[in-house]
């Protein structure tokens, strides 16, 4: 059987993602083996990329109705003004992660977040995991695509709302790991 290639998502450093953000890990983040479930590195990737989203490229979440300050109690919960739902929302139709060291409770995650193909109505985020104070050696590299779809009848659009595309190409890295 011939020798495999190296995998090249293994020699992923910090500096190859352009966003940086950084997580706590939690005593029930460890699994029965004593290292992060595979479900937080789920978890982790969704929060790194959804916080961008939101700080960086206009997403709001959808609101839930929050109760109106009233004099007289109703039966009917009053909403305050609060931000139109998207009319684009995006739905993961793929999803993955490759672990090469093991992390886990109670050390600190710095995640790097890039974009590394941005279409028209898809985006494929990557999301490398590296130990606060641990170097540049990544322990996993995950990520997920987007479908950005119509809010109401969820077919995919014809083009990015602007505010989203902009802030996505400010972290969008070729697959050579080149800034484009």
């Amino acid at each position: 059987m011939p020798p495999t290639a190296p995998n090249p998502l293994k020699s992923r450093t910090l500096a190859d993602y352009p966003h940086k953000s950084t997580h706590s890990t939690r005593w029930s983040d460890n699994d029965q083996y004593g290292h992060l479930n595979n479900s937080v590195y789920a978890f982790l990737i969704d929060s790194a990329v959804n916080s961008y989203l939101i700080s960086h490229c206009g997403l709001v979440p959808t609101p839930t109705p929050t109760p109106s300050p009233s004099s007289a109690p109703s039966s009917t919960p009053t909403t305050q003004q609060q931000p139109q739902p998207q009319q684009q929302i995006g739905l993961v139709i793929s999803s993955h992660c490759t672990y090469f060291l093991s992390l886990s409770f109670p050390e600190a995650v710095e995640l790097g977040l890039c974009v590394r193909r941005l279409g028209t109505s898809s985006v494929q985020y990557e999301v490398g995991f590296f130990r606060v104070g641990g170097g540049d050696k990544v322990c996993a590299v995950g990520g997920f695509t987007h479908v950005f779809v119509d809010a109401r009848s969820r077919r995919p659009v014809k083009a990015l709302e602007a505010k989203m595309r902009c802030g996505l190409e400010r972290i969008l890295v070729g697959e050579g790991g080149a800034r484009l």
